[in-house]
């Protein structure tokens, strides 16, 4: 057995701790039982540490030792190449924590995620902030012992978008606020609002279902390679090659949240589907970075799902599932209204003009946060003032505030950039998809969104963790992130909207 194929063999056996964690983690939020939660925090923890030891093991550092020689690595191929690149990165990296503050970490967010649960429908930050307060030492522990040159965010935000940092992220977000936040005001103030009472009624659970499984098909979600299932904080999960699944959530009396949190899903699911299978049991059968990952499902769900080429196609199946709700009401009043901007408490259901002003909002609190500038216990009170400050709103409640997201009690610091991030590489992404594709608005136009995910799958899904997210950019559009190409695609939709 040669070298490569040694370290892929140790890639392969994690591939399945990876699976057998992913499932037990999709049950937990999906169809476990209230009871077993403890248990499974436990059976998810011990699983999960086996395959942290597997990634930081004498074996496996040993094969990558020889494989990062210069006379053995020259000889590699591009892929195996990066093979080694990726595998020694993640290496170094989770050879940095001690196994046991791994399992005491991952157990923590477990009990925290179910905590988290029972303190936002009881509005009860006091009664969870006990295990924020220990997930945040644990982080800054942790992001001591990754390392860092100037920030101990940057440590955090290294594992969810490579060679980003926090002062690379304030000089992406400088343009955003210097062009939108004016922008924001002008569509308030002077804009021609859309009408959004036609969007509340009463919407069944089973049509919202079969809803959301057509828009799913349309965009090329691959039910012989997932499923769809309601929970309470939609998420997708790859559980391995061949099983990418999908959650949404159902609300009675609104079924836009359902319908484009599918969308929204389904675009971080095509991603996983579209991974090279001849790479799976390989560090290169993942996604190239969260950013990258969320451009697809931003894309589906924005760009793609509340465009007027494809409302133009998919307006008629909305008609037919809710008749009493739609029949009467013109394809435009609806176009207009799903688009509609206003200031929200909840992030998920944020408008695409509004939505970037959330991120920074989390950015700047996780930041405090792990350098101590801000205390768990000041977050409810910075948290309003920071909604008031971007926003012009403040929430009523911890609810619709502090304990809306499930990153923090996840454990995920440094996760939120990600979301923000996606917006613009979608916009770069799609920008040089319609310059590639002949009449691609027409194509959606008419429902056929295959010319779109072959170009996904060619030049953003097939690459697996090939390249660095701006890496990939570069490779895919030939230019480093540029936020005007969203600030355009912003003004431009919706001053359409609004009439300005």
């Amino acid at each position: 057995m040669s070298l490569i194929e040694e370290l892929n063999s140790q890639y392969t056996e994690l591939s399945f701790l990876n699976s057998a964690a992913a499932i037990m983690a999709w049950d937990m939020r999906t169809y476990l039982p209230s009871k077993g939660n403890e248990m499974r925090a436990e059976a998810l923890g011990y699983i999960s540490t086996l395959a942290f030891k597997k990634r930081v093991s004498d074996e496996l550092g040993s094969i990558l030792e020889k494989l990062s020689e210069p006379e053995t690595y020259n000889s590699l191929g591009d892929d195996e190449k990066a093979m080694v690149r990726v595998s020694a990165k993640a290496f170094k990296r989770a050879r940095a924590i001690p196994p046991a503050l791994y399992q005491k970490f991952t157990v923590l967010t477990v009990r925290s995620e179910k905590a988290w649960e029972k303190a936002r429908v009881e509005n009860d930050f006091e009664g969870f902030a006990p295990y924020l307060e220990e997930i945040v030492s644990l982080s800054r522990e942790m992001a001591s012992l990754y390392g860092f040159a100037e920030n101990p965010y940057d440590a955090l935000l290294e594992g969810y978008e490579e060679g980003m940092t926090a002062k690379r992220l304030r000089e992406i977000i400088e343009p955003l606020k210097k062009e939108l936040v004016p922008f924001l005001k002008r569509l308030i103030t002077e804009g021609k609002a859309p009408e959004t009472e036609l969007l509340k009624g009463k919407f069944s659970r089973k049509a919202q279902e079969k809803l959301s499984h057509k828009a799913l098909k349309f965009i090329g979600y691959d039910f012989e390679a997932g499923r769809l299932d309601e929970t309470v904080h939609p998420f997708t999960i790859g559980i391995g090659v061949g099983d990418v699944r999908v959650t949404t959530k159902y609300q009675p009396d609104e079924f836009t949240p359902s319908l484009f949190g599918s969308f929204h899903e389904g675009g971080h699911a095509i991603y996983e589907q579209g991974l090279p299978a001849h790479l799976k049991g390989t560090s290169l059968y993942e996604a190239t970075s969260l950013g990258i990952h969320e451009s697809q499902s931003r894309m589906m769900e924005n760009i793609v799902g509340r465009s007027k080429e494809f409302l133009k196609f998919f307006y008629p199946h909305i008609q037919k599932a809710y008749p009493s709700n739609f029949k009467n009401v013109p394809l435009k009043k609806f176009y207009r209204s799903v688009n509609s901007v206003k200031p929200s408490l909840i992030r998920i259901e944020a408008d695409e003009v509004t939505y970037n002003f959330h991120i920074m909002l989390r950015f700047e609190l996780e930041e405090g946060l792990m350098k101590g500038d801000i205390q768990v216990e000041e977050l409810p009170a910075r948290w309003n003032e920071k909604m008031k400050e971007y926003l012009g709103i403040e929430p009523a409640n911890f609810s619709d505030g502090v304990l809306q997201d499930i990153h923090w009690p996840s454990g995920m610091i440094g996760y939120f950039p990600s979301y923000m991030l996606g917006n613009l590489y979608a916009a770069q992404f799609y920008a040089k998809a319609k310059s590639d594709i002949k009449d691609l608005e027409g194509k959606i136009e008419k429902g056929d969104l295959k010319p779109l995910l072959h170009w996904l799958r060619e030049n953003i899904h097939s690459q697996g963790r090939r390249y660095s997210p701006e890496e990939l950019l570069k490779v895919v559009t030939e230019k480093e992130l540029d936020p005007e190409y969203f600030i355009r695609y912003i003004k431009d939709k919706y001053s359409h909207i609004y009439s300005l």
